[in-house]
């Protein structure tokens, strides 16, 4: 894949102690290994098998993924706001695929 798009959607600013909502997306076709080209060969399998979201370099999201999984996956989940910093989120999968995005969030009392 020559350009991978990722969209991460997270408050630019959130309160203290509000749970905010953490969306993200990334390109990519989730080829399963299972399917055969045009002439009747295999496809090489080309998953995203991991996601993890750190804030200040802490895991606070992860997500192991599978075959069954559909192209551009598509994850959302809570973060507890209770500092400022930033949020880094990192996709890992087959063939040596590795997209960050990152976002700052701002946490006031």
């Amino acid at each position: 894949m020559a350009t991978t798009r990722a969209l991460l959607n997270a408050p630019a600013s959130a309160k203290a102690g509000e749970i905010i909502e953490i969306r993200a997306l990334v390109q990519h076709p989730m080829e399963t290994g299972y399917r055969l080209s045009g002439d009747g060969q295999p496809l090489s399998r080309d998953l995203v098998r991991r996601v993890e979201c750190r804030f200040e370099g802490e895991l606070v999201f992860a997500a192991d993924l599978h075959p069954a999984i559909a192209a551009n996956p598509y994850l959302a989940f809570p973060l507890v706001a209770t500092v400022s910093g930033t949020l880094v989120v990192n996709w890992l999968g087959d063939n040596g695929f590795s997209h960050t995005q990152s976002a700052a969030l701002s946490v006031s009392a």
